[in-house]
């Protein structure tokens, strides 16, 4: 599902997704209250959800697709790079963030990856986030992160590690020399451990570990 204020973006990701194999835009919506109302009609695997719109705007959308019946996945699509639009989606639980420059292929390519479980953020998201993290010598906030690595295995610990470095999990299943399956079933078991929720805020708490 496409949510965003304006038809003519609407249109134009409509006419760049249907030449994309494996994707069917189900609905659309043009705020954030008719997104959550279509969601409930149609059931959206991956809803791509504009940040910026009239009434209740896509941060509280998300919040609230998420918390539903069949809760989406949702991916923050937005003209605008800003630091505080990008931590407000990853806590309200978005599984990428992107933005509206994204060329056709790579459009189709991030929502099969959502799909398949893999949140994505643009590199230059990735690095906002980092730099952020990097930038908070909050000393409480780097002990409990060390607190929480410390009850990974050391096969947990080294995905985690390798997920702050930005790999992605089929890069992780060459270097770790495991199947996708395996990676995939430790990095739920990451999230258990950490109380996460996606790739981002392991690679965030592992930064914050890190301390630099």
């Amino acid at each position: 599902m496409v949510v965003d204020d304006d038809p003519m973006v609407i249109t134009g990701i409509r006419g760049i997704l249907q030449a994309a194999d494996g994707v069917d835009v189900v609905a659309s919506a043009l705020s954030g209250e008719e997104s959550v109302e279509k969601a409930g009609l149609h059931f959206p695997d991956v809803v791509l959800m504009d940040i910026q719109m009239p009434g209740i705007g896509g941060i509280e959308a998300t919040q609230r697709l998420l918390n539903s019946v069949r809760p989406p996945k949702v991916v923050s699509l937005t003209s605008m790079s800003s630091d505080d639009h990008l931590f407000k989606a990853l806590e309200a639980g978005a599984a990428g963030y992107l933005l509206k420059d994204i060329g056709p292929v790579e459009l189709a390519a991030a929502i099969r990856k959502v799909h398949a479980g893999e949140p994505i953020l643009s590199p230059q998201s990735m690095r906002q986030v980092i730099a952020k993290v990097r930038s908070n010598s909050d000393h409480r906030l780097q002990r409990e992160a060390v607190e929480l690595l410390s009850g990974l295995t050391d096969r947990e610990r080294q995905i985690a590690e390798l997920v702050a470095d930005g790999l992605s999990n089929q890069e992780i299943a060459e270097e770790t020399f495991m199947s996708l399956a395996t990676v995939k079933t430790h990095l739920n078991r990451i999230n258990v451990k950490l109380d996460t929720n996606n790739r981002v805020r392991i690679a965030t708490m592992v930064v914050r570990a890190r301390g630099h």
